[in-house]
Parts: C-alpha cells; sequence; structure tokens
C-alpha cells in the first residue's frame, strides 16, 4: 500500500502543472466550440423564420389552396406549411385597416393563401429565387411573396463573417494550445532526459523509452479532458439559474457531448503529440548534447 502511495504522489508531482495548463487551454477550445454551436443553431433559426407566400388567383377556392399546401409539404424547401383561407385572410384585413372588404364590395374579393417558412438550407437569394420560379409555375398560383432580398443577404453576410471569425479564433487557439501543452510536455521530459539516455546506454529501444512518457502525458491529456468537460457540464446545468434561461435551447446535451468528446480527444492527442516530440528530440541527442 505505502508503494502504490508513493507511485500516484510521484505522478501527480510530474504531472500537476501539465493537467493545470491543458485543463485550462481545454476550456477555452470548449468555449469557443459552444459559441460555435450556439451560432450555428441561431443561425439555422434565423433563416428559418424567412417566411413565403403563395397568393393564389381570385377564382381558386380554399379547397384547391389546401391541395397546394399538402405538395408544398413534400417540397425539401418548405418548413411549417399554413393555409390562409378567404375568410381569415378578410378577417385578418379588417383587424389590420379596419376596413370591411365584404360590405364595400359586396363579396369577399380576397384569395387564399398559402405561407410557409423555408428550410435553413434555402435562406440565400438564389435559392429564394429558384422557389419563386417553380411556385410560380404552379395552375392557381397568382403571386409569390418573397423575403426581402436586400435583407436575406445582409443576413448571411454577417453569419457568414461570424462563422469565419470564430474559425479564426479557433485555429489560434489549438495552434496557442499546441504550443504552451508541447512546451509543458517539454520542460517534463526535459528534467528525464538524463534518464532517457541512461536507458539508451543499457540498450532500450526507441520505442520502449517512449512508451511510458507517451502513456503519462496522454493520460494527463485524458484527466485535463475530463475536468475541462465536467466544469462546462457544470456551467451548463448553473447558466439557467444564473439568467441564461434560453442557453439549453442553443446547446442541448446532445451537442455538448459532442463538444466534450472532442474537447477530451483533443486533450489526448495534443499531450501524446507533444510527448511524442519531445522524447524524440532527447532520444536524438548525444550525451553533450543534453546539457543544451
Amino acid at each position: 500500500m505505502k508503494h502504490n502511495k508513493e507511485v500516484k504522489i510521484s505522478y501527480w508531482a510530474a504531472h500537476l502543472t501539465t493537467v493545470v495548463s491543458v485543463t485550462l487551454v481545454l476550456l477555452i477550445i470548449g468555449l469557443i466550440a459552444l459559441i460555435s454551436v450556439s451560432a450555428s443553431t441561431e443561425t439555422r433559426r434565423l433563416r428559418e423564420r424567412l417566411e413565403v407566400s403563395v397568393v393564389m388567383a381570385d377564382s381558386v377556392s380554399d379547397a384547391s389552396a389546401e391541395q397546394l399546401a399538402a405538395a408544398v409539404k413534400t417540397k425539401t424547401f418548405a418548413h411549417d406549411v399554413k393555409v390562409i383561407s378567404k375568410d381569415a385572410a378578410l378577417k385578418q384585413w379588417k383587424n389590420d385597416t379596419g376596413e370591411d372588404l365584404e360590405a364595400l364590395f359586396g363579396v369577399n374579393p380576397l384569395s387564399p393563401e398559402v405561407s410557409f417558412s423555408v428550410t435553413a438550407d434555402y435562406g440565400s437569394e438564389e435559392a429564394l429565387k429558384k422557389i419563386d420560379k417553380e411556385l410560380s409555375s404552379l395552375p392557381g398560383v397568382d403571386t409569390v411573396v418573397l423575403p426581402d432580398s436586400s435583407m436575406v443577404e445582409s443576413m448571411n453576410s454577417n453569419i457568414e463573417k461570424f462563422t469565419i471569425i470564430l474559425g479564426i479564433i479557433a485555429i489560434v487557439m489549438i495552434v496557442i494550445s499546441f504550443v504552451l501543452i508541447n512546451n509543458t510536455v517539454h520542460l517534463s521530459i526535459y528534467a528525464r532526459r538524463f534518464t532517457i539516455h541512461t536507458m539508451q546506454l543499457v540498450g532500450a529501444t526507441n520505442s520502449f523509452i517512449r512508451a511510458p512518457y507517451l502513456g503519462n502525458n496522454m493520460l494527463s491529456g485524458l484527466i485535463a479532458g475530463l475536468i475541462a468537460a465536467g466544469v462546462l457540464g457544470v456551467a451548463l446545468l448553473l447558466a439557467p439559474r444564473s439568467g441564461f434561461s434560453e442557453i439549453n435551447d442553443y446547446v442541448g446535451w446532445g451537442l455538448y457531448g459532442i463538444v466534450a468528446g472532442g474537447i477530451i480527444l483533443i486533450g489526448i492527442l495534443l499531450c501524446g503529440l507533444a510527448a511524442l516530440i519531445a522524447t524524440n528530440r532527447y532520444l536524438r541527442k548525444d550525451y553533450d548534447g543534453l546539457f543544451r
């Protein structure tokens, strides 16, 4: 029991700095990933709020509008399809303007409409034009009313810029994190460079020498990843109680699981790669080179 306790203390004494440093880096990477996920979710929501209205000809009945709505529901571009009957359109007009068109003209002059929001993949000006062309050719359709094109393009441009900025930040953070992790791991292996050289002198193979350093540092990456994932998970649990009640609408636990698994894997791979580079460096050095 005493021997096991000494080994455990020895491991933490040697790798505590690595674990703490990697945990902090992985937390930042995890936060960027969660922000990216939230931005992607909000992007889809914004695009799916774009609404298209199909105004039918005067002679078209409500039943024909229902048939058109059924056909539109089968299209990949349509989401949340609904029919506005002649009576519903007349009631809406009266509520909006205060005018009773039926009393004015003797009949209901309005036509039924089919409205729907587009799916996220069709939230661009070019895609909306294709939808307009397809629906306008259908019998009984008088006009297809599309969202304002300038608004659509402005929205998509802003989303694209935000995505690029987040991507650049993520790449920069991964590069910085690798440099920090590499330096931390390098220092821990630097303290054992003479042990590595001694093992070479007694005939140990390079793979045999590397194995414990790779294993210990990959374990450090795993522990750091688990701690970072745990901190992010606790933050998501506490966020609704801290005034961020909508956070779960943007980041579900399924997406959190993907992000958590990703940062754990990144921690293991970055620490393993850093250990591999550092051990190979000292495996190639002669005795005099160990002092430089």
